[in-house]
């Protein structure tokens, strides 16, 4: 399979010289069977790049199984993956093959390794090794011969120097390494990606597609899309939705474009994007009510004389001392809620402020835990984890979106 070929089989857009060179890697790397670990941003489209791996390879004869790591809780993670015995805890009430079992032959694609536990880490460090495992309340060991691809957003090597990675497992599964670029990074392929999304998403909808004008691209390459491919892609189908029948111009693309609210931190006005790819709105409107619930990022330290130290947008999974108190100088506006005032408001417990995020963001999602977790950025065990932490109980809201 030639590069062109492998590309428009796995939907791989880009003519950039970084996207050239992480086809390059897959060609290398497809067809040796060795483990692989695809980094990148979220919505750069590592899964697409695992499927590719897969698909030049001697395995693909067999469908490559995807599991998310952060998506499964801590309690039945190892069943999983491994499978269970019968009787092996309540609820088992037969055998049952895990993932590793099943993959038998073929490959199996570790999504999200970073949110995996590090108990389970060592039993998938002894797979890669010998490919030799045990089901959960079984003490036969069995045998596997399959590939693993992992993919993490995350930064490995600080996990293993926080202890929340194992350093044997990270080193054995950065056999290769695929870092995929972010779009930001290669601005120049926007144009061939928003005439693929556009042109994909028009025809299976029945929409009149009349183009994007060249002032309408040139816009789009200028905005950090934070999401990446994926909230290109979103944008790209909300704009032709909303516009439709018109050929797209920049005005328009201008208009639906909201500034990321991490670029007005140091603005008084924090308004909330409406017009948005759903994933990014929703993730903005809740960046913003944790800004107004914590106010001591260093971006607003001139407005509010804060000395708190910057918490990137990026890192925000949980508040990182559950039981420090700290001071909050600003204050509310009553009847501007976008503008804070430099009154001091008394001290707030950062659980009682993680728990009221959370809270904030179930009711948001009208109490569901997947999206709840996504937009948080968070896993979904971690999010049940506080859940039952918090004492939280769910709340169904009617919802009129």
């Amino acid at each position: 399979m030639d590069k062109d070929r492998l590309q428009k089989q796995y939907g791989i857009i880009g003519n950039s010289e970084v996207i050239q060179q992480v086809i390059d890697l897959i060609m290398q790397v497809g067809r040796v069977d060795i483990t692989v670990l695809v980094t990148g941003e979220s919505g750069t489209g590592k899964e697409l790049i695992a499927k590719a791996v897969h698909g030049i390879s001697k395995r693909n004869q067999k469908e490559m199984i995807t599991v998310n790591c952060g998506a499964i809780p801590e309690g039945i993670i190892e069943s999983e993956l491994f499978g269970h015995t019968k009787g092996s805890y309540t609820g088992a009430g037969s055998d049952r093959k895990g993932y590793f079992e099943s993959a038998h032959k073929g490959t199996i694609f570790l999504d999200e390794i970073g949110e995996m536990p590090l108990d389970t880490q060592v039993k998938v460090l002894r797979v890669l090794e010998s490919g030799e495992f045990m089901r959960v309340g079984d003490s036969k060991t069995l045998y596997t011969d399959v590939r693993v691809i992992a993919a993490t957003n995350k930064k490995l090597e600080s996990l293993v120097k926080e202890n929340r990675f194992r350093e044997d497992l990270f080193y054995r599964l950065k056999t290769v390494t695929i870092d995929i670029p972010p779009l930001r990074n290669r601005v120049e392929d926007i144009s061939l990606l928003v005439e693929r999304f556009a042109l994909l998403f028009s025809r299976s909808n029945d929409i009149l597609y009349r183009g994007f004008m060249p002032e309408a691209v040139k816009r789009m390459k200028q905005h950090d899309w934070q999401g990446n491919v994926r909230e290109l892609k979103h944008f790209v189908e909300r704009i032709l939705v909303l516009e439709k029948g018109e050929r797209i111009t920049a005005d328009m693309v201008e208009g639906h474009l909201s500034p990321s609210i991490i670029g007005q931190f140091d603005n008084a006005q924090l308004p909330i994007p409406v017009v948005q790819s759903p994933e990014s709105a929703e993730r903005e409107l809740i960046l913003r009510q944790l800004f107004l619930l914590r106010q001591d990022v260093e971006s607003i330290k001139q407005l509010l004389g804060s000395r708190a130290p910057l918490i990137p947008a990026g890192e925000i999974d949980h508040f990182p001392r559950a039981n420090q108190s700290i001071d909050l100088p600003g204050k509310i506006d009553e009847h501007n809620p976008n503008n804070i005032r430099g009154e001091a408001i008394g001290e707030a417990n950062l659980q009682t402020l993680e728990r009221e995020l959370i809270v904030r963001t179930l009711k948001f999602h009208n109490n569901n835990r997947r999206a709840t977790a996504k937009t948080l950025g968070m896993s979904e065990r971690t999010l049940y984890r506080k859940i039952n932490e918090y004492g939280i109980e769910p709340k169904i809201k009617k919802s009129i979106r």
